[in-house]
């Protein structure tokens, strides 16, 4: 390998800060952060006056900005030092995700610049400096994955974002929920359109699916649809080319961009991009319209890269779809879907594989009515994810595998992240036998998962949870058990860490979709059935 120092001196250069004498209230400030003394190095060049909690946080998002602008420059070129195939994969992740980065922050100073209090402009403003943390361990992750000795230039950059992340939060009263317990216990939406009348097999067939008025007349506004069959004779033969005809950049008030994707088999691996916003993707049913691909990371992709399908564009919704990775268990992590959209929901699918089946990655997202199928970490990532009226399936792994239905990736005590899985099923696949099987293990040291009045088979283990490696991360995971039933529900014999409790009432209702996706804000727009509270 080439030298790589002036890689190495760029990268630090772009986090030299001032330890100049340092304004009051930095160390008050800097008590909510995960690395204190970083933040006194980054707010001592603050000159403003006088410093607040609110001056504090803009000024670091803004210092997060003109540090991802230029990282985004540096990896688009090319750096002769890689030289492994491995390391240059990994690299165009970060590019990818730096990119991605650039924009979050840019929207979350534009809200921050316009808060008002506002529950819904807090939320987002939270969830898009949790993504932009969870970027950059991604970036990590893979660099570490190849092996690359450039993995310790970045993590300065995870320092500065968490940092900023820490700040922001108490700038926004982040944390002071309303008071809504008693409410969470009795909301429910009913089941709506989409439930009853939209996707009618015998319906969509028929000139009613292209005409925007049918829709309308369901509750749903509806600014364009395509269909696709790979039989050919619709407008399309395979769902990426209906995907870039999809308008760029629009929004939600303007409708849906709908795409029919009939009854077939869609061998090919798809990527709706940041700018194909609000699109509606609309099946003939699971295992019917079933989109497929086979890229694993022990063919030499990156687990981010093995996505068959993998979501960008905000209030993306799926219907009736089955995403499926084929590359089985001896190939590892597979991914079938991965999603980093923002406000994005799915109902009655099926995502399909073994290790790594679906990637939450990031930002907050919905899941009612879907079939998981997989093995080791099968749902994993670090976004706010809620499933709800969901069923697992643990299926047969390798030999000497064990089976862990989660695997959730928060990194920081400050991101809004994690897993709730709320009145699901957890059971086994047809043909799993004696398995030991798990509900989850620490991924990252402040994993967070929940399991809420969901009926659990007697295929876990009395233990319930498993550790990653040793004892790391046991005192600050939040692994937390409300009203589940089942052969496998008893808590006598639950692990006895720290970060885990059965938790009350009160406190499941914090994972609820009113509290912790705020998605009675956001899910409307979906006309998908939810249920705002606990049951």
């Amino acid at each position: 390998m080439q030298n790589s120092t002036p890689f190495f001196l760029f990268l630090l250069s772009l986090l030299i800060f001032s330890t100049s004498a340092q304004p009051a209230g930095i160390s008050t400030a800097c008590k909510s952060t995960l690395y204190p003394k970083f933040c006194h190095s980054l707010l001592s060049s603050f000159r403003l006056s006088p410093p607040d909690s609110a001056a504090y946080a803009a000024f670091s998002v803004h210092q997060c900005i003109n540090h991802a602008t230029a990282l985004t420059r540096f990896l688009r070129r090319r750096h002769p030092m890689l030289v492994t195939a491995g390391e240059i994969s990994a690299l165009d992740d970060c590019a990818h995700l730096a990119d991605l980065t650039v924009d979050y922050l840019r929207a979350a100073a534009a809200e921050l610049r316009a808060s008002d209090d506002d529950r819904p402009a807090t939320g987002r403003v939270e969830a898009l400096l949790s993504a932009v943390v969870t970027n950059q361990q991604t970036c990590l992750d893979g660099l570490a994955g190849a092996g690359s000795e450039i993995v310790d230039a970045f993590s300065n950059a995870s320092e500065l974002y968490s940092v900023s992340l820490g700040l922001v939060r108490p700038a926004l009263g982040v944390g002071r929920r309303r008071n809504v317990a008693a409410a969470a216990f009795e909301w429910a939406r009913s089941p709506s359109f989409v439930a009853t009348k939209v996707l009618e097999s015998s319906e969509r067939e028929g000139r009613m699916v292209e005409e925007m008025e049918w829709w309308e007349k369901l509750g749903v506004k509806v600014r364009g649809v395509v269909r696709v069959s790979g039989d050919g004779g619709f407008n399309f033969t395979t769902i990426g080319e209906a995907i870039a005809h999809a308008p760029n950049k629009t929004n939600i008030e303007d409708g849906y961009f709908v795409i029919y994707a009939k009854e077939g088999y869609y061998e090919e691996n798809v990527v709706v991009g940041k700018h194909k916003k609000n699109i509606m993707l609309v099946g003939d049913g699971i295992n019917r319209t079933v989109i497929v691909g086979n890229r694993s990371v022990a063919d030499g992709w990156t687990t981010y890269k093995s996505a068959t399908f993998a979501v960008y564009g905000e209030r993306f919704l799926a219907i009736d779809v089955t995403f499926r990775n084929i590359a089985g268990s001896a190939k590892h992590q597979a991914v079938a879907l991965r999603n980093n959209a923002d406000l994005s929901a799915f109902y009655r699918c099926s995502f399909e594989g073994y290790q790594d089946t679906l990637y939450t990655h990031s930002l907050r997202q919905f899941y009612r009515d879907c079939d998981i199928y997989g093995t080791v970490d099968f749902v994993f990532g670090n976004a706010a994810a809620i499933l709800q009226n969901c069923n697992l399936y643990a299926r047969r792994p390798l030999p000497n595998q064990k089976n862990i239905f989660t695997a959730q990736g928060r990194t920081d005590p400050n991101q809004s992240t994690g897993i709730s899985i709320h009145n699901c099923t957890i059971q086994a696949a047809e043909g799993l036998n004696s398995t030991l099987s798990f509900l989850g293990r620490p991924w990252k040291l402040y994993s967070r998962t929940v399991f809420m009045q969901s009926y659990i088979g007697d295929l876990i283990d009395p233990a319930g949870w498993l550790a990653w490696d040793g004892t790391e991360g046991l005192d600050t995971v939040y692994y937390g058990e409300f009203e589940n039933y089942g052969g496998g529900a008893n808590t006598s014999m639950r692990v006895q860490w720290p970060g885990y409790s059965v938790m009350n009432a009160s406190q499941a209702v914090n994972f609820t979709v009113y509290n912790f996706t705020m998605g009675d804000t956001w899910l409307n727009y979906t006309n998908i059935p939810f249920s705002q509270g606990l049951l």
